[in-house]
């Protein structure tokens, strides 16, 4: 049976989450004995040698390994083990688990491109340095024989190494070519096969200019702007994928009075499945048996548990924490609400996959261009000098000289700079256009709790209660698993109290915690069922006999940096909104105290994501921040997302930019980096247009020797990562 908890803070509250890919462990597919865990709430070195430490204590554990970047533990363990009794021990050890089912989750290789991208980089650039030194030869005054040596031993390097490094540039320029479309790579391969070929007919024929180095040189600069871009973000899995192995892969079922455990995929609608404490509900339904409290915040963001009794609706995800229920099945499969939430993540994917970014732009002006010149270029000088050697000699230069360097590092250089300028803030970019369009947003919507808020409910006021009261609510605290019982008995053992000598303390499911202190009864629960009053804040009762009951009022603390962030945000001239699915009152409060004018409480993920999409369409650039999964669909249809990296999977990996640390600060300064990173890309463009401006007529003229070029390429370059490095 699957389980999870309520979030507990982790051992290491402290420190800042920083993705490592050494250490990281490759994803593993589904196997006999093999368990996955998600642990939303793993940060750091420290993280991985608890919970590795804690999971080898388990009898019939033989290895448990961390992936830190995708915040999963895979657990080889004997056939008896459950995935609830490993949850169950990484919640006493204050981590947050829930179980993945692996065969949803693919097994692909993430670093992969990173690490093919820098081995054709090294390759590239180790070729283009011996390359280069034969060349100085050349242009020194090597002459006759030995000048065709070098340039022979050139293209014994360069041949083997351009067919090794410059595949990624063939791959796109043929893949676009096939559907009858230009892209960047287009002329980028036209200009290394067109030097190649020019090169070798320059050398059989003992001419004086090759350009094995420039083809070289292109190729390297070319591929540290795609290794650059590849680095900006961290490759990540679908959203859509996340939330389909959250879904319990396991079930406890009813059949004539006894139980059997299942896989979810064989349950049918109407099958009776009992659901025991601390489990996740597998498949939609209704109760039909029991009392309890349901933890909703995983879907609806609500902090409140609610009372769950027959004749309730429940939603696959919700968390039983109380008492067993017994559910019937009204929906499964495809049809769940959790399934339902993955289709819309899915969709909002889809939508934001078709972003035209600036370098896409450039590229569509950029290669037609080129291709006219260099083909009006060889036109020309064929009809002038009726020699095909030189009209194709200075068909090559143009192409070469028109060398799109400075527009492939464009981006890439810009993007770079600032992403470290942002992660030394505390903010990871991910997605490799997320700072072109967090400069155009002008609406950003936040979700309550978990993101302005901590997402923990703590006890407050416990100074007005007498000691007597507080060592019988310690009592009965320590006697329930209930998140605010939870939150109450660490307040109070912060205090120094002690617990109060309380006899025969038992749960009621759905009321609370009660016990006999000598001859007395003592409750900690609702408000009905402790005879309470009602208070307008999150509270649990206390009452010890006959005396009147107490009130423990409980709330949710703003997160650090929060009313920064809402303020920073409103002086850029963008309209603030908060956007919960808690309750009107928190959420009012909330708004309130950090001066954001509109607000809505209740919102359920699919009116999220619609609140979204009727901004977009309204021509609005919509910054979502969330963290759980009632966000993950508003995130994924944002025109940019952010969530904290304490966010649940499925939300960290449905956003374009991560908060590594709790201040939210960062939020309205990295708004105005990306504002100037789009500004320095503009001006990286300028440079290369203006280059292009002074190189292209050397190159028509028939000025452009290897040399020219190889100095032309290099000063673009040099100075479009200049210009970048303002940034820092």
């Amino acid at each position: 049976m699957t389980a999870a908890i309520r979030p507990r803070p982790a051992v290491c509250a402290g420190c800042i989450a920083v993705p490592d890919d050494n250490l990281t462990a490759p994803p593993v597919a589904a196997q006999p004995g093999k368990i996955a865990l998600s642990l939303p709430t793993i940060h750091c070195q420290a993280c991985i040698s608890n919970v590795e430490g804690g999971l080898a204590k388990v009898d019939g554990v033989r290895s448990a390994r961390v992936n830190l970047t995708q915040k999963r533990v895979t657990i080889d363990a004997a056939p008896g083990i459950s995935a609830g009794d490993l949850v169950q021990v990484l919640g006493d050890l204050g981590y947050e688990a829930h179980e993945l089912d692996l065969g949803m989750l693919s097994a692909t290789d993430t670093d992969k491109a990173g690490r093919d991208l820098l081995m054709r980089l090294a390759v590239a650039g180790f070729a283009s340095m011996n390359v280069m030194l034969l060349s100085v030869s050349v242009w020194s005054g090597a002459s006759d024989a030995t000048r065709d040596l070098f340039h022979w031993i050139s293209a014994a390097i360069t041949l083997p190494t351009i067919a090794f490094s410059a595949q990624p540039f063939f791959r796109n320029a043929w893949a676009a070519l096939r559907v009858g479309r230009l892209n960047m790579d287009v002329p980028i391969t036209l200009a290394i096969l067109l030097a190649l070929v020019t090169s070798l007919w320059e050398t059989s024929l003992s001419g004086e200019h090759a350009y094995f180095d420039a083809a070289l040189t292109l190729t390297f600069f070319l591929l540290a702007g795609r290794y650059l871009d590849h680095r900006t973000r961290a490759i990540a899995r679908s959203a859509a994928e996340e939330l389909a192995a959250l879904e319990v892969p396991r079930a406890w079922r009813l059949l004539n009075g006894a139980e059997e455990e299942v896989p979810a995929a064989d349950l049918c609608v109407g099958d009776l499945i009992r659901v025991h404490p601390g489990a996740r509900m597998p498949v939609d339904g209704e109760i039909v048996e029991g009392r309890s409290e349901l933890d909703r915040s995983l879907l609806t963001g609500e902090t409140v548990p609610v009372v769950a009794a027959p004749g309730q609706h429940v939603s696959a995800g919700e968390v039983n924490l109380t008492g067993p229920l017994v559910m019937r099945a009204t929906a499964v499969g495809e049809d769940t609400s959790l399934h339902r939430m993955a289709d819309l993540v899915a969709i909002a994917e889809s939508g934001r996959s078709r972003y035209t970014s600036l370098a896409d732009k450039a590229a569509k002006l950029y290669a037609p261009g080129v291709h006219i010149l260099s083909g009006l270029s060889f036109v020309g000088w064929f009809l002038w000098s009726g020699d095909l050697r030189t009209a194709l000699n200075i068909a090559a230069a143009v192409l070469i000289i028109t060398c799109p360097c400075a527009l492939g590092l464009a981006v890439p250089a810009v993007t770079t700079a600032a992403s470290g300028r942002l992660f030394r803030k505390g903010l990871l970019i991910k997605h490799s256009t997320a700072l072109e369009r967090l400069a155009e947003v002008d609406h950003v919507i936040f979700d309550k709790t978990g993101t302005l808020t901590e997402g923990r409910p703590e006890p407050v006021g416990l100074e007005v209660l007498s000691r007597r009261d507080l060592e019988v609510a310690l009592a009965l605290a320590a006697g329930s698993a209930h998140p605010l019982s939870l939150a109450l008995a660490r307040a109070v053992r912060a205090l120094g109290v002690s617990a109060a000598p309380v006899q025969d303390i038992r749960e009621v499911p759905g009321c609370g915690t009660e016990g006999r202190l000598g001859a007395e009864t003592v409750r900690l629960g609702r408000a009905d069922w402790v005879g309470g009053g009602t208070v307008d804040r999150t509270a649990t009762w206390l009452v010890l006999g006959n005396a009147t009951p107490r009130p423990i009022l409980f709330a949710d603390k703003a997160r650090l940096g929060a009313a920064e962030a809402v303020a920073g945000l409103k002086a850029q001239g963008k309209v603030v909104e908060l956007l919960s699915g808690d309750a009107e009152a928190p959420v009012a409060a909330l708004a309130q105290a950090l001066g954001i004018d509109h607000w809505t409480s209740g919102a359920r993920p699919e009116e999220k994501a619609a609140r979204v999409a009727a901004l977009t369409d309204r021509g609005h650039k919509v910054l979502m921040v969330g963290d759980g999964l009632n966000d993950t669909a508003a995130l994924a249809s944002a025109h940019v997302s952010i969530s904290p990296a304490s966010a649940l999977d499925a939300a960290r990996v449905a956003s374009d930019i991560v908060l590594l640390g709790q201040d939210l600060s960062p939020v309205a300064s990295a708004c105005e980096t990306a504002v100037k990173a789009t500004r320095r890309i503009r001006e990286n463009f300028r440079i290369a247009t203006v280059y292009n401006i002074v190189a292209v007529p050397l190159a028509v003229a028939g000025l452009a020797t290897p040399l020219i070029a190889a100095l032309a390429m290099s000063t673009s370059s040099i100075t479009v990562s200049l210009n970048a490095l303002r940034l820092r």
